[in-house]
């Protein structure tokens, strides 16, 4: 059976450091998706009888932020940066979407489910706890309030190529001017000569050389 919301919680607080307001979104919104796409524990390696999960490798998940939020949806759904199962498209939203590898609508499209938090839960948790300070008054009410007054829930289709899913392995090329290996499809093709991204167009970098 999968972890409570009070033992994620823990977990969550372990690997962020704190436990925060985005840490409690963060959590419910990641075991909400779970109960939507029918995935008991995403993180187990075994099930009970000794055989592999399949639900282990089925989840890429997209985050929105890059804040508090995005660590607690990582300790919940077991997606890691590393393993290629979380991607960051920082839009500041306090949002993700939980793409069902399992779930192919056509070729190299998926089924998710994209949960974003409602602004109105800030208003709804100062109308339920008006004596606590703002953190407080959150804290307290997102652990309690129902997910259809936390959340915003939509089934969307997400275009993801063979490239990038979990293990995939490809071609690493050398960029043609400053000669560091680059991953598959993380290059740009121009005269004839490979480049990194960062060569491919200097003015968006986000580093200078000194």
């Amino acid at each position: 059976m999968a972890a409570g919301l009070d033992e994620l919680l823990h977990e969550a607080e372990v690997a962020h450091g704190h436990l925060c307001a985005g840490q409690i979104l963060g959590v419910r919104m990641a075991m909400l998706a779970l109960e939507r796409l029918g995935i008991d524990d995403p993180r187990k390696r075994l099930l009970a009888n000794g055989e592999l999960n399949p639900d282990r490798k089925r989840l890429v998940t997209f985050v929105e932020i890059d804040r508090c939020a995005t660590d607690a949806i990582g300790v919940v759904t077991g997606c890691r940066v590393g393993k290629r199962a979380l991607k960051l498209r920082d839009w500041g939203k306090m949002a993700a979407t939980f793409v069902d590898l399992s779930a192919e609508v056509e070729p190299n499209v998926y089924k998710g489910l994209r949960v974003v938090a409602l602004e109105s839960s800030k208003g709804r948790a100062k109308e339920l706890y008006p004596e606590l300070e703002k953190n407080a008054q959150q804290m307290k009410a997102y652990r309690e309030m129902p997910d259809a007054d936390l959340f915003g829930e939509q089934w969307v289709r997400v275009p993801l190529p063979a490239s990038e899913f979990p293990g995939y392995k490809g071609q690493r090329v050398a960029c043609a001017r400053c000669g560091e290996g680059v991953n598959f499809d993380r290059y740009v093709e121009r005269n004839g000569e490979r480049l990194c991204l960062a060569c491919a167009d200097a003015e968006t970098a986000y580093y200078r050389a000194l």
